[in-house]
């Protein structure tokens, strides 16, 4: 287990730089996954908050924090009252066009080196294992 744990904050480090590199330093990975939830129909802060396993409070700072950069903005619900619903702005969008082709060229980087087939079906093999079968869980940020 020490070595999966060390591969991935080694990705992850490899990653969080090369995006920041590439115009987001701004940004770190708690926000990726803000958007990768957001998604292109967006949720309400309490919506976002489940999916990422923090406290309501929390996720609102977040959406505030983001919202304030122009990552996101808050919209009328669609179905009214007074729930807002969290969007992703066109700086948003752009992120993830850059932080998915990064992460494209690191898997590309890595096809050299290590058997990406294996290991996907090594680490699918291990989740299963872990979790058994049906749906899985959201991946929260607990790193």
């Amino acid at each position: 287990m020490f070595l999966l744990g060390m591969g991935f904050q080694l990705l992850l480090g490899e990653f969080t730089s090369r995006v920041a590199a590439a115009g987001y330093e701004d940004l770190r990975p708690l926000h990726g996954m803000t958007f990768q939830v957001l998604g292109r129909s967006g949720a309400t802060a309490t919506e976002l908050a489940e999916r990422l396993g923090v406290t309501k409070q929390a996720a609102g700072q977040i959406v505030d924090d983001l919202e304030r950069r122009g990552y996101v903005r808050r919209e009328p619900h669609p179905e009214g009252g007074r729930r807002k619903l969290v969007v992703l702005t066109r700086a948003a969008h752009d992120h993830l066009a850059v932080a998915g082709r990064i992460l494209h060229e690191l898997e590309a980087e890595l096809a050299h080196t290590a058997d990406l087939g294996a290991l996907r079906g090594e680490l699918s093999r291990l989740v299963r294992a872990l979790h058994g079968e049906g749906p899985l869980p959201a991946l929260r940020p607990v790193w």
